[in-house]
């Protein structure tokens, strides 16, 4: 049986300097990102659209989601395999393409877990995982490019 889950935030512009966008320049890119019982997140664009470099910004989003849902499915399938995780890291990256007079899109996103198991006869199921929590994950399956995961696990105190 299908089941739909509904996810409902608020974004609110708090860039208005008093003059709204009355011109590219007179305002921020700052706003509030609300959803109910849970903390308000301080937000702008990147940078290199007029962003506050401080705030977090959609690009930033896309990527943390895709590197959390891979995560969460990781570890799912890991317990769920006796695969012990007692550490779990993702310097995830993304590449943002810019084209003159359209916008933009992600090209890619390069997901590169390092996860600590419990011990060394779980370190080649460990690997394995991760393509099929790629499988599952319900961002990567949302999203129109490439994600491609670098894993890396290790054993405690070892690195393989």
């Amino acid at each position: 049986m299908n089941q739909e889950h509904l996810y409902k935030l608020t974004t609110e512009w708090t860039g208005n300097r008093g003059n709204g966008t009355s011109s590219y320049t007179t305002y921020d890119r700052n706003y509030t990102v609300k959803v109910e019982h849970k903390n308000d997140l301080f937000c702008s664009s990147d940078p290199a659209f007029r962003g506050d470099k401080t705030l977090y910004n959609p690009e930033d989003f896309l990527i943390s989601s895709l590197s959390a849902c891979h995560m969460l499915w990781y570890l799912h399938l890991c317990a769920d395999a006796g695969i012990i995780v007692v550490d779990y890291t993702d310097n995830a990256s993304g590449i943002l393409v810019q084209i003159e007079g359209k916008g933009g899109h992600f090209s890619e996103v390069t997901l590169n877990p390092i996860a600590t198991v419990a011990e060394e006869s779980m370190l080649e199921l460990a690997n394995e995982l991760h393509q099929k929590a790629h499988e599952k994950c319900f961002i990567a399956n949302s999203v129109n490019f490439k994600v491609m995961i670098k894993p890396n696990s290790r054993v405690q105190n070892k690195l393989t």
